[in-house]
Protein backbone atom coordinates (compact mmCIF):
# COMPACT_ATOMS: atom_id res chain seq x y z
CA UNK A 1 0.00 0.00 0.00
CA UNK A 2 1.29 3.46 -0.80
CA UNK A 3 0.42 6.95 0.40
CA UNK A 4 -1.91 7.68 -2.54
CA UNK A 5 -3.95 4.56 -1.75
CA UNK A 6 -4.18 5.60 1.91
CA UNK A 7 -5.33 9.10 0.87
CA UNK A 8 -8.11 7.54 -1.22
CA UNK A 9 -9.41 5.70 1.84
CA UNK A 10 -8.81 8.30 4.56
CA UNK A 11 -9.23 12.03 4.18
CA UNK A 12 -8.08 13.25 7.58
CA UNK A 13 -4.53 11.93 7.84
CA UNK A 14 -1.28 13.44 9.03
CA UNK A 15 1.78 12.49 7.01
CA UNK A 16 5.52 12.51 7.63
CA UNK A 17 6.87 14.75 4.86
CA UNK A 18 9.52 13.18 2.69
CA UNK A 19 8.80 9.58 3.61
CA UNK A 20 6.07 8.65 1.13
CA UNK A 21 7.98 5.55 -0.04
CA UNK A 22 8.03 4.19 3.53
CA UNK A 23 4.23 4.02 3.89
CA UNK A 24 3.08 0.47 4.63
CA UNK A 25 -0.56 1.04 5.49
CA UNK A 26 -2.85 2.65 8.04
CA UNK A 27 -4.82 1.98 11.19
CA UNK A 28 -8.50 2.06 10.22
CA UNK A 29 -9.66 2.70 13.79
CA UNK A 30 -7.44 5.71 14.53
CA UNK A 31 -6.81 6.88 10.95
CA UNK A 32 -3.05 6.91 11.53
CA UNK A 33 -0.68 6.34 8.63
CA UNK A 34 1.84 3.55 9.28
CA UNK A 35 5.45 3.83 8.12
CA UNK A 36 8.27 1.30 7.97
CA UNK A 37 10.77 2.86 10.41
CA UNK A 38 13.72 1.08 8.82
CA UNK A 39 12.74 2.37 5.37
CA UNK A 40 12.64 5.93 6.78
CA UNK A 41 16.25 5.48 7.87
CA UNK A 42 17.19 4.21 4.42
CA UNK A 43 15.54 7.24 2.80
CA UNK A 44 17.65 9.62 4.89
CA UNK A 45 20.80 7.63 4.16
CA UNK A 46 20.20 7.61 0.40
CA UNK A 47 18.65 11.05 -0.03
CA UNK A 48 20.62 13.06 2.52
CA UNK A 49 23.86 11.09 2.76
CA UNK A 50 23.46 10.36 6.47
CA UNK A 51 25.04 7.37 8.14
CA UNK A 52 22.73 4.81 9.73
CA UNK A 53 23.41 6.21 13.21
CA UNK A 54 22.88 9.81 12.06
CA UNK A 55 19.58 8.92 10.38
CA UNK A 56 18.37 6.96 13.39
CA UNK A 57 19.27 9.77 15.79
CA UNK A 58 17.60 12.37 13.55
CA UNK A 59 14.41 10.34 13.26
CA UNK A 60 14.25 9.43 16.95
CA UNK A 61 14.57 13.08 17.94
CA UNK A 62 12.56 14.81 15.19
CA UNK A 63 10.05 12.27 13.92
CA UNK A 64 9.52 9.10 15.94
CA UNK A 65 9.01 10.99 19.21
CA UNK A 66 6.94 13.84 17.73
CA UNK A 67 3.32 14.21 18.80
CA UNK A 68 1.08 16.06 16.33
CA UNK A 69 -2.21 15.02 17.86
CA UNK A 70 -4.38 11.95 17.66
CA UNK A 71 -3.55 11.40 13.96
CA UNK A 72 0.24 11.35 14.52
CA UNK A 73 1.75 8.74 12.19
CA UNK A 74 2.98 5.47 13.64
CA UNK A 75 6.43 4.04 12.82
CA UNK A 76 6.76 0.28 12.84
CA UNK A 77 9.99 -1.71 12.88
CA UNK A 78 9.62 -4.55 10.40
Amino acid sequence: MNLEEVKEILDDIVIADGFDEAVIGYDDRTHRVAYNAYECIMILMNRDGMSYDEALEFLEYNTFSAWIGERTPVFIWI
